[in-house]
């Protein structure tokens, strides 16, 4: 928000009339490119122009990054991974979700430092990167003293200390004997990480520095979202990667990219270390959560682009002339007193000319061009299904889904959109929605109606009582509803067409939620067969059958029939045909239901007048004692007020007489 508000300010200063909408809606596309060059600078670091002219290719298409990146995808994602490819070729911090790389490149410090490779640059580089990046993030307003005080970032903190550490002692090493070196630089080391370590630890116990969060968490032990905050593991980005999604979303460099890390492994130095740790690190975290493959994607874009370069100027031959390796980098002091090594300042192994006429032995011009058309074949399949992905996937609304006939025409299904629509013409203007937390910003943005929850999901209490309200029948449902002001309930069902994102499919998160908030009243196995089964049909849990979410999604669903095929009240979705046919609404009546069924809205009925008192009466007494105990006090008056009018009768009665 912050970038896009700065661009439009600085587009109308210069007198260029932009809508900040327009900003917003090219805000990543423009971004994507300037990752693409990114990409090829941080390539070219590690290995040389060939490779890195692929990789700015390859990230310019894969659909692992293009689905974060086209035109409308406003997100934190459209500017993160040029921000990430950036901040990993200068080592300036950027980017609000940083706890990747600002554990990353401290990772990478502390393994050179056990390869022996530190030197000044190492120094200067880390402790500038630290000192500063530390400094200009805490100037943003929601950052503030979150470096300081969280534990993600005291990796990144000790790893500063102990660098100074090993710095000082690198300092004194030509000041002392061998022996005394080795004595004091133990001592040394030991005592600073010590040091750093009983510090955290203290800081934590005290609560100065705020514990791990659960998200990261989860990223470690893949069952503790699911265990102690399921609403993050209930979030389809969260859940563990299928190797579908890694073909799907990288194709061919799934396969390419394990070559090219073994090239960098195999002619290692500085640079290729980080490349090598950051692959490693991607692959595991890629692993763990769909969400976490667009960390993924610009190193396998990378690796990839080192192998096919390896390979084409490999097979190619005398056709292109190879690239020299570029001259040694005579400022750097360190590079001088290390002349000797096998590696430049870019890495690229020194050859001796002999080494590759060995090399080049045995191949003919045949192998050379049969090698060379497979490899343009790889890359050219590789194009064509970047391409049929993003027009098929990425490339369309979210509220607009569409499928294909038998005749390979397509049918648009507007239903969300429809019901957005009606719920906006036809509700009052400070109606309230119940509707689960997926649908809240579409219902407040495309309705402009107020929803009980959004995807704004920290507040998991809210969220869990709207899943106990989904979970339970529909009479404590209907006090849940009435307590939360409820005016209207919106679900999505797709038994009609199969949809399968449809609410009942998610229930078992609702359910999951709510128990977590409300273990005494929801009880997952509730509502599981006796086998352990979730179904919806007559074999299904009688507490599912009732309960409000199974009633608003099948409600008059058992007299439909599709088709001559199934019996009438037949799912889709689940292929089954359903348990509770004959469902009747009390507290609820069916508002709207979109063309194909896939959106539901119902109407929360009112109070009638008798039960809005004892309603009225039961909300503002807060327990049956001091209800019980306000009755009793009026009874007490009155008898009194019966007794005082009494005597004052008796004394008229005597003055009459």
């Amino acid at each position: 928000m912050a970038t896009a508000g700065l661009i439009h300010y600085v587009l109308n200063l210069l007198h260029i009339t932009v809508h900040i909408r327009d900003v917003c809606v090219f805000l990543a596309p423009v971004f994507s490119g300037l990752t693409s060059i990114s990409t090829f600078l941080l390539t070219r670091e590690l290995w040389n122009r060939g490779a890195g002219l692929l990789a700015a290719c390859f990230i310019a298409i894969v659909p692992g990054y293009i689905s974060r990146s086209v035109a409308g995808s406003f997100d934190n994602e459209g500017i993160a991974i040029f921000a990430l490819q950036f901040t990993f070729y200068l080592w300036v911090s950027a980017w609000g979700g940083y706890v990747f790389i600002i554990n990353l490149i401290p990772l990478h410090v502390f393994v050179l430092l056990l390869m022996q490779r530190f030197s000044r640059r190492v120094y200067i580089a880390y402790s500038t990167f630290y000192i500063v990046g530390l400094v200009l993030s805490m100037q943003i307003p929601f950052v503030g003293f979150q470096p300081i005080r969280t534990s993600e970032h005291m990796a990144a903190a000790g790893m500063f200390v102990l660098l100074q550490a090993y710095a000082f002692l690198q300092y004194l090493k030509d000041r002392l004997t061998r022996q005394e070196f080795q004595t004091l630089f133990f001592l040394g080391v030991s005592l600073a990480a010590g040091v750093v370590f009983l510090s955290v630890i203290y800081l934590t116990y005290t609560g100065y520095i705020a514990p791990w969060s659960g998200r990261f968490y989860s990223l470690w032990d893949t069952a503790y979202a699911k265990i102690h905050i399921p609403i993050i593991a209930s979030v389809s980005e969260h859940q563990p990667t299928t190797w579908v999604s890694f073909f799907f979303d990288l194709h061919i460099l799934v396969c390419t990219f394990p070559a090219g890390l073994w090239f960098c492994i195999k002619n290692i130095n500085d640079e290729r270390v980080f490349v090598a740790l950051y692959a490693i690190s991607a692959v595991y975290f890629a692993g763990v959560m769909v969400r976490l493959m667009l960390t993924l994607t610009p190193v396998v874009c990378m690796l990839s682009a080192v192998a096919f370069s390896s390979v084409f100027e490999h097979y190619l031959g005398d056709d292109i002339k190879r690239q020299s390796p570029p001259a040694e980098d005579s400022g750097d002091e360190d590079d001088r007193k290390n002349a000797s090594n096998l590696y430049d300042k870019a890495g690229k192994v020194r050859k001796h000319e002999s080494e590759q006429e060995k090399a080049e032995e045995g191949l003919g011009p045949n192998i050379k061009s049969i090698v060379t058309m497979l490899m343009l074949m790889l890359l050219m399949m590789f194009a064509v299904h970047c391409t049929w992905v993003t027009s098929n996937a990425y490339s369309s609304p979210s509220v607009v889904l569409a499928s294909y006939n038998h005749d390979g025409s397509r049918n648009i299904l507007d239903d969300f959109r429809e019901a957005y629509y009606w719920l906006r013409q036809n509700t009052e203007e400070h109606a309230r929605v119940m509707s689960w937390w997926d649908y809240g910003y579409q219902i407040a943005g495309m309705a402009n109606r107020t929803t009980l929850v959004d995807n704004n999901t920290w507040n998991n209490s809210h969220i869990a009582l709207v899943g106990k309200a989904m979970s339970s029948n529909e009479t404590a449902a209907y006090e849940i509803m009435r307590s939360l002001d409820v005016d209207y309930v919106l679900i999505i069902f797709g038994g009609v067409i199969g949809y399968s994102g449809d609410d009942i499919n998610k229930f078992l998160w609702m359910v999951r939620i709510a128990e977590g908030e409300h273990p005494r009243d929801i009880r997952e196995s509730d509502y599981f067969t006796p086998q352990g089964e979730f179904r919806v049909d007559k074999a299904g849990s009688p507490t599912l059958l009732n309960c409000l979410m199974y009633k608003m999604s099948y409600y008059r669903f058992g007299e439909m029939q599709l088709d001559f095929r199934t019996p009438p009240g037949f799912d889709r979705t689940r292929n089954a045909e359903i348990g509770n046919k004959d469902i009747k609404l009390k507290h609820l009546e069916e508002a709207f239901t979109s063309e194909h069924w896939l959106v539901r809205i119902y109407k929360v009925k009112k109070l009638e007048n008798r039960d809005r008192v004892d309603h009225k009466l039961r909300s503002t007494n807060t327990s049956k004692q001091k209800y019980t105990s306000k009755k009793t006090t009026k009874r007490k008056r009155g008898y009194i007020r019966n007794k005082l009018s009494l005597k004052k009768g008796k004394k008229l009665q005597k003055k009459f007489l």
